[in-house]
């Protein structure tokens, strides 16, 4: 997307210069004690875009400027793209810049489930997952997932309104004992 031809165009160096001038002007007035992220596109899925190759580079360099972790997403910058889509189809790209950048990451893209993010986080291939579709479809999706695994500790507040819902109700548990029902007919004592 970048055609420049000048000192913000052509090479790596040079297609960063801009992003990182932003960067660095942010980071001069953001408070030391307060994470700052940067997002970035780890491929444009297109011919003669961004490599897996430059994204770790890329990485590195926002890393030199300050940045607390690399959110790594991908594609959607140019007409055309062809993702490869599945589960976590993304983490590929954030696992190879935590661990050739060095730098914590953020891991986004068809995660949708506590499992997912437990796994990938386990496993040491990112650090973080940022979930937005599952918000977006219930909005308490982390009280929920914390629910499901029994966690009640910090960050598990419910709203007073809500607590009723910390649990799944016991209709729904496949694990209890089920109720004896009797089907009675018409005249029949109970």
């Amino acid at each position: 997307t970048n055609r420049r031809t000048d000192a913000y165009g052509g090479s790596l160096e040079g297609r960063l210069r801009f992003p990182l001038e932003v960067f660095d002007a942010v980071r001069e007035v953001w408070p030391d004690e307060r994470p700052m992220t940067v997002r970035i596109s780890a491929t444009d899925w297109a011919e003669g875009g961004t490599s897996a190759e430059e994204a770790v580079e890329i990485a590195r360099a926002f890393a030199a400027h300050g940045a607390d972790a690399i959110d790594v997403s991908t594609g959607q910058v140019v007409a055309g793209e062809r993702p490869e889509f599945g589960r976590s189809y993304q983490t590929p790209y954030a696992d190879r810049i935590r661990h050739e950048a060095g730098v914590p990451v953020i891991a986004v893209g068809a995660i949708s489930s506590w499992d997912d993010v437990n796994s990938l986080v386990l496993a040491g291939r990112t650090d973080l997952c940022a979930l937005a579709r599952p918000h977006l479809y219930d909005p308490h999706w982390t009280l929920h997932a914390a629910a499901e695994q029994g966690y009640d500790g910090p960050g598990a507040a419910w709203p007073a309104p809500y607590r009723a819902g910390s649990r799944p109700p016991r209709t729904g548990r496949t694990d209890d004992p089920k109720p004896r029902l009797t089907l009675r007919g018409p005249g029949q004592d109970g």
